[in-house]
């Protein structure tokens, strides 16, 4: 394999992981021939002391540009997209500052990604045994893969390519032929179905999708408030089932919206993690007032 990538590390309060993170990803392209990697990381206003450690000792050739506002994940990686379109890599890898990649997890994304011609996007696989879909009624949803065939023939390492409807977010990658002709996420989401929406319109205008099944890659850490998940993740999604397929569809989600919360409120054992009342009807009130970006709270 002989190209170059652009990784794209959107970074806000984490310097020591993200510093990790960097290292990771350009250990795992210096023993490949061929494979060169030209690393941006988006800093979303970081304090200084944790910018301090994301610049420590970093390689040089390495970019770090200082946005100085929390923009979200879908706004920051943005800035670091129009920054590898203006260079020549063929491919942009996409990721939260801590994003961890298995061995060889970059090696086969890449790879596939160049095999698929057909595919603008693909990603690594989280290892949750599951596809990403977006059911039109509900948004995005994980369909056990289990029973389904692969789409492709295992490569010999444990690696195969599967259609996907969008890539995780987790760590992604973006062929420049689809880029330039989509463009990038859209930045009404601020964070959370931002990838779903990037997918639904690369099919749209005939691409593929692919996960890269065996490529594993994990981000363990979250320092974002349970509510703020809770309200972005609800809002969202109405706003990708508006978009993509109709009022109908986004108020049957309020409905369902509303049904889970009488059942959380009856079960508490039921709820989801970021399960909070008070987030999801603010949530579905900004979605129907069409108030999108960043949600309350956030500076």
């Amino acid at each position: 394999m002989d190209t170059s990538v652009h990784l794209v590390l959107v970074h806000r309060n984490r310097g020591a992981t993200c510093r990790a993170t960097v290292d990771r990803f350009l250990a795992q392209t210096a023993t490949l021939d061929g494979l060169t990697l030209r690393v941006t990381v988006v800093d979303n206003g970081s304090d200084s002391a944790e910018l301090a450690l994301v610049r420590q000792d970093l390689p040089a050739g390495i970019d770090v540009v200082e946005t100085g506002a929390n923009l979200g994940f879908g706004p920051g990686a943005n800035v670091g997209l129009a920054r590898w379109l203006d260079g020549d890599e063929p491919i942009c890898l996409v990721a939260p500052h801590d994003a961890r990649p298995a061995d060889g997890t970059v090696e086969a994304l890449v790879r596939e990604l160049l095999a698929h011609p057909e595919a603008g996007l693909a990603c690594a696989d989280v290892g949750d045994g599951q596809v990403p879909r977006v059911q039109p009624w509900l948004g995005p949803i994980g369909e056990p893969a289990a029973g389904r065939d692969a789409d492709g023939p295992d490569s010999g390492d444990g690696v195969r390519w599967e259609e996907a409807d969008y890539p995780h977010g987790t760590l992604m990658a973006l062929r420049r032929e689809c880029a330039e002709q989509i463009g990038f996420f859209d930045e009404r989401y601020f964070a959370y179905c931002e990838e779903a929406d990037l997918g639904l319109r690369a099919r749209a205008s005939g691409w593929t999708v692919g996960l890269v099944r065996g490529a594993l890659v994990e981000n363990p850490e979250s320092n974002t408030d349970a509510a703020v998940i809770d309200h972005l993740m609800v809002r969202n999604t109405l706003l990708l089932l508006r978009v993509h397929f109709g009022m109908a569809n986004m108020a049957f989600r309020i409905g369902v919206v509303a049904a889970e919360h009488v059942v959380g409120w009856w079960r508490p054992t039921v709820r989801g993690p970021y399960h909070t009342g008070r987030a999801r009807f603010r949530a579905v009130l900004d979605a129907i007032m069409g108030r999108f970006g960043p949600p309350p709270g956030i500076a």
